[in-house]
Formats: structure tokens, C-alpha cells, sequence
């Protein structure tokens, strides 16, 4: 039986011809071994029971994208966390495959729940986790028959700084733009959807007054920043920006962030082909 689940979506953006790409997000690879000691091993024990299929995810949809000879566009969790067998099966596909990344949390995780991910605990793992990607994994862009795939680390809930001066950068440019990032932005249709099993949405930029009833933990970790705060409100009136792709929530889901940009999730054990026109 296969593992992979196949969505197909077509996108009206005004591409110089039609395209298509392979969505995937959350495969949560979970290897270790020894070499990164029994910590380690155990703690694919723990986690490789919520992933039992990734690796067949992963090979169902490498097959994929060379029958359709489209290229992976991945909006984060490849791995569930650093570990050398993790990266080393990264590199491996990432050398055969066109793998065009956006990171999520997990990407930097060193032992998953351990401690408060901020940058000085992603830039811990940065080096030898963008050393298996073949573009800048924080922030980059891809051009693809005129269409502009920006591609954001928003795994910890921020935008930073340079991000939003890099996200106007490519504005400035004057192509349609479809974002693609780990986390999803907030919106009234989503955040229900969380909240209706979740003690909270884990999604970006949640209004303060929704967040009340959050755990103590979550609300320090979700809770948007004034930078992050503007460069929604930014992305929200930017006309060029027309789609966003997300992942994060492990499952497929489609929303409408902002009233104006229809907001794509896809699924741990999805792929969503998706034609753009």
C-alpha cells in the first residue's frame, strides 16, 4: 500500500507558462545512532512511533517528482531532529533530488522539547543543517516561469529584521510572489479548527485577546512580536503576494489568510501537486 497521499491543486498566478511543483511539508525523518550516543537512540524510541512512515513519505515522493519531473518545494520538519543519520539522509536525498527548502522548528531541534528554541539555540545546529540544502534555508528565493517562491524560516512564530527587509527586496522586483514558510499565519477559520482539540492554535500572529487561555509556555512562545506584527500587516495589503504555502500542522487544511491570500497546508503524509498557471 502506499504511504503517500496525493493532492492535485491548480493555482491561478499568471505564470509565464504553466509549472508544476511537489508540496511537501512535516515529514519528520527520525534516525540516530550511536555516533551521536544512546540519548539519542532513545529518543527515536520516543518519537519514531509518530512518523512510522516517513521514510517510505520520503521515497514515494522522490519517485514522484522524477515521474513528474517537478522539483520539491519543502515547508519544513524534513527531520524530527539533528541527529547525523538525520542529516546524512537529508544530504543523500537532497543530492539526488531538486529540493527547494523553507525550515521549520524541528530542522534545529537537538533533543526535542529540551529547551527554549530561540536564535542563539537555532544557530547551535544552523551550520550542519544548511550544509544539507542547496539553498539558503532562512530566508531565499526561486523564480520559477516568472512566479517568485520566497521561502521563510518561521518555525519559532517570528519574522526577524532582515527578513522583512529581504521579503521587500523581492516585492521589489514586481514578480507574483507565493510565500512559502513552516508556520501558518492566523486566521478566525483555522484558528478554530486548533482550538478545537489544541489548548492553543500554533499559529502565527494570533490576536492577543485569543491567546488568554493559552498554557503560560505557549503563549511565550506564540506571541508575536512588533516586527513580526508589521510584516503581516505588511504581507496582508501586498498585492504581489498571492499564495501562501505552510505546513506545521501535520494535517491538509486550506484557509484564507487576511481575507485576500488563499493559505495552503499540507499534510505529514501529503503531496500536493500543484499546477500553476
Amino acid at each position: 500500500m502506499p504511504a503517500l497521499n496525493i493532492i492535485h491543486t491548480t493555482l491561478h498566478i499568471g505564470a509565464a507558462a504553466p509549472f508544476t511543483i511537489i508540496h511537501l511539508s512535516d515529514t519528520h525523518l527520525t534516525y540516530a545512532d550511536l555516533r551521536d550516543g544512546q540519548r539519542k537512540v532513545d529518543l527515536v524510541a520516543w518519537r519514531l512511533p509518530s512518523f512510522p512512515n516517513a521514510e517510505k513519505v520520503l521515497a514515494e515522493a522522490g519517485e514522484l517528482s522524477r515521474e513528474l519531473n517537478a522539483p520539491i518545494f519543502h515547508t519544513g520538519d524534513l527531520i524530527d531532529f539533528v541527529s547525523l543519520a538525520n542529516l546524512e539522509a537529508v544530504k543523500a536525498f537532497t543530492d539526488t533530488h531538486d529540493v527547494y527548502m523553507a525550515t521549520g522548528n524541528h530542522e534545529f531541534s537537538l533533543y526535542v522539547g529540551e529547551a527554549k528554541e530561540d536564535a542563539s539555540y537555532r544557530d547551535q545546529s544552523l551550520p550542519a543543517v544548511q550544509a544539507c540544502f542547496g539553498n539558503n534555508i532562512r530566508m531565499d528565493s526561486r523564480v520559477v516561469n516568472g512566479v517568485n517562491f520566497v521561502a521563510l524560516d518561521n518555525g519559532y512564530y517570528l519574522f526577524e529584521p532582515e527578513q522583512f527587509e529581504f521579503l521587500k527586496g523581492e516585492v521589489a522586483k514586481g514578480l507574483p510572489i507565493v510565500l512559502m514558510m513552516h508556520t501558518p499565519l492566523y486566521d478566525p477559520k483555522f484558528y478554530e479548527r486548533m482550538m478545537s482539540y489544541c489548548p492553543c492554535a500554533y499559529l502565527m500572529g494570533v490576536p492577543e485577546e485569543l491567546m488568554q487561555g493559552y498554557p503560560p509556555d505557549r503563549y511565550i512562545q506564540q506571541k508575536a512580536d512588533e516586527v513580526t506584527l508589521e510584516m503581516m500587516e505588511y504581507i496582508a495589503k501586498e498585492p504581489l503576494i498571492r499564495y501562501i504555502l505552510t505546513g506545521h500542522q501535520h494535517f491538509d487544511f486550506e484557509s484564507v489568510y487576511a481575507e485576500r491570500i488563499p493559505q495552503i497546508e499540507t499534510g505529514m503524509e501529503t503531496a500536493r501537486v500543484i499546477e500553476f498557471i
